[in-house]
């Protein structure tokens, strides 16, 4: 199978939290980003987010001076034209099957068939984005997790198609990112939210039944299950709208109730409650 797998330019699709993580990480790896966003200016927004993070890191001692520079200086802003040069394509717009879809099909014949397609989507079928992506054997699930440039998981998930090569591919190319590359199948949520959405889920119950206020629902799971984070501030740094999305899919494609999004967690994003985005979700963040 021809794929390019001399990766030294990457396209970045969508520009949020994810997109913006992903993209500070290629970056410091050495490879020039091309990052792309419908939405007016949230790419100029997304390189001083990534700068603000690149200065923190050198502040901590994480990372070199000269280092967090080059990084910044990976960074380009593209329109869709520009990614015809890149040698891979990795996807993190909103979590919508039209809008990806409408954006594969501005691309598939601007970029060339040797290019692989990787999705970040956290919950929809890969299967069926490779199929509407126009190289099916060339897509591949390339998950990962918030805060991308700390977080060393990236679930790679096998599409029915995705050829073989191309699985091997993505997996050294995280490894070279200092990521932990681990193989799933394509199914809903994967095995990541699969499991975590239920238990954020099952903690909203318990907040919104008044059995513990959100701080100690938290820590009861940090002292007594040795989880880092608890499962509500966890939903915070995800942000509850992703939240319910992943919800509403893993209830419309496994048709059980456990993965039924509590009402609650409706009526927060709904109101605008989002997480750390919003400055408020459960705990609240500020400005």
């Amino acid at each position: 199978m021809n794929i390019r797998t001399n990766v030294q330019t990457v396209g970045v699709l969508g520009t949020g939290t994810m997109g913006a993580g992903i993209a500070q990480t290629f970056a410091q790896a050495g490879r020039t980003v091309l990052m792309y966003d419908a939405l007016p200016n949230a790419v100029d927004k997304a390189v001083a987010t990534i700068g603000n993070s690149l200065d923190k890191f050198v502040e901590k001692q994480k990372l070199a001076a000269d280092a967090a520079a080059a990084a910044k200086r990976n960074l380009r802003p593209a329109a869709l034209g520009d990614m015809a040069g890149v040698d891979l394509l990795v996807e993190a717009v909103f979590e919508d099957v039209a809008v990806k879809r409408a954006l594969f099909e501005q691309l598939a014949e601007r970029v060339p068939p040797e290019v692989v397609f990787a999705s970040n989507t956290s919950s929809i079928s890969i299967s069926q984005l490779a199929a509407l992506s126009g190289r099916p054997d060339r897509f591949v699930g390339m998950h990962f997790f918030n805060p991308v440039p700390l977080m060393k998981l990236v679930e790679v998930v096998v599409g029915l198609q995705t050829a073989p090569e191309v699985v091997e591919f993505i997996t050294r190319l995280s490894q070279e990112l200092g990521k932990t590359p681990l193989r799933v199948k394509d199914h809903p949520g994967f095995v990541s939210n699969r499991v975590l959405m239920p238990l954020i889920n099952e903690a909203i119950a318990c907040h919104a039944d008044g059995v513990a206020d959100a701080a100690t629902i938290d820590e009861i799971m940090k002292l007594g299950m040795a989880h880092t984070m608890g499962p509500l501030a966890t939903a915070d740094l995800i942000g509850l709208d992703v939240c319910l999305n992943i919800m509403e899919v893993l209830h419309r494609d496994l048709g059980e109730d456990r993965y039924r999004p509590h009402p609650v967690l409706r009526t927060m994003v709904r109101a605008g409650r989002l997480g750390r985005k919003s400055g408020r979700g459960f705990f609240e963040y500020g400005a």
